[in-house]
């Protein structure tokens, strides 16, 4: 499973010792650039409103719509 997280950026080195001490769990990438973060997110929203989608519960604009707000 993988988990996305928003961490305070005064407890980063608190929680990043708490995750190097469980081992279960394999650190892949820090991400510490505000931007690339910001895109890292509105990513998992677009994917989590795709899921939604799929399972009915979530009504997406068609690209017609999309493109008519332009």
């Amino acid at each position: 499973m993988k988990v996305i997280l928003d961490i305070d950026d005064k407890r980063v080195p608190f929680f990043m010792e708490l995750l190097k001490s469980l081992d279960y769990i394999n650190i892949i990438k820090e991400v510490e650039d505000k931007e690339k973060g910001k895109a890292i997110q509105d990513l998992t929203e677009a994917f989590n409103d795709v899921k939604l989608y799929e399972e009915g519960k979530k009504s997406l604009k068609s690209a017609k719509d999309l493109l008519d707000e332009l």
